[in-house]
């Protein structure tokens, strides 16, 4: 892995000519993005255009094979070594992941603990609370979320919905300074879309660093600072949500919004 000018900024994350093979598929061709702190990013895309891809590349769940990511100025997955990036070890970059917080489809809470303890969980296991101020800090967030009531139950005794609330309170008890959301929404029911919509929505009036990929227009067009479109594995196209969705240049993202609103 090479790079000829490695410029990392004071951008909340930076993507820097990002590409990405599955076998002979490039999944990201070339992607540049550049995410200001306290911005709201929202991607759109058709399915296959490489939105999960290149989030999961910003906190290294996936390894590009050109190019770099930087979140708050700190390469993630690797290190200067003389002009190339060398891999950094395993342990350093579950440290790095900590810092960037991550909310899933399929909400990925640990079946066999309670709400308060999913939310706990990762303060205590990375040695930044003892337990007993972990559960204060959950109890806090479950708070925040609306579930202040449910600091008891188990998953499954759970809605989708409050499932959701629940990733989305884990993923702040480890007070990140980005948290991507990968289409936080496509896995729930339609009437309980709106109360996770809500929450997020919270988090982007408070000033916090989110890139959201979402297919609910109406979402980007409310709280999204800045829409970005794409397809093909590139960054078709990016702008302010008034620009992007009501005066779209590109053909490719006319032909999107014209399914989709």
């Amino acid at each position: 892995m090479t790079t000829e000018t490695l410029k990392v900024d004071s951008a909340a994350v930076e993507v820097h000519d990002v590409h990405k093979w599955y076998g002979a598929h490039r999944v990201l061709n070339g992607v540049e993005l550049t995410v200001r702190p306290g911005e709201v990013t929202v991607i759109l895309g058709p399915s296959g255009s490489g939105k999960s891809t290149l989030l999961r590349v910003i906190n290294h769940l996936e390894k590009p094979e050109v190019g770099y990511v930087s979140v708050n100025g700190e390469l993630i997955g690797v290190r200067r070594h003389g002009d190339r990036l060398k891999e950094l070890s395993e342990r350093v970059i579950l440290a790095q992941r900590s810092r960037i917080g991550f909310v899933f489809q399929n909400f990925n809470l640990f079946p066999h603990l309670t709400v308060l303890d999913n939310v706990a969980a990762a303060p205590v296991a990375t040695g930044r609370l003892k337990k007993p101020e972990a559960q204060e800090l959950a109890r806090d967030l479950l708070g925040r979320v609306g579930l202040a009531d449910r600091t008891g139950a188990y998953p499954r005794q759970l809605s989708g919905g409050q499932q959701q609330r629940v990733a989305i309170a884990r993923a702040l008890a480890l007070r990140p300074g980005v948290i991507l959301f990968d289409e936080p929404t496509s896995a729930l029911d339609p009437e309980l879309v709106g109360e996770v919509l809500a929450v997020i929505k919270d988090l982007a009036t408070s000033g916090t660093t989110l890139v959201v990929v979402t297919h609910e227009i109406g979402f980007a067009r409310e709280v999204a600072d800045r829409v970005v479109f794409m397809d093909g594995g590139r960054i078709v196209e990016q702008g302010p949500p008034a620009e992007v969705l009501d005066h779209p240049k590109h053909e490719r993202t006319r032909d999107f919004l014209s399914k989709v609103l």
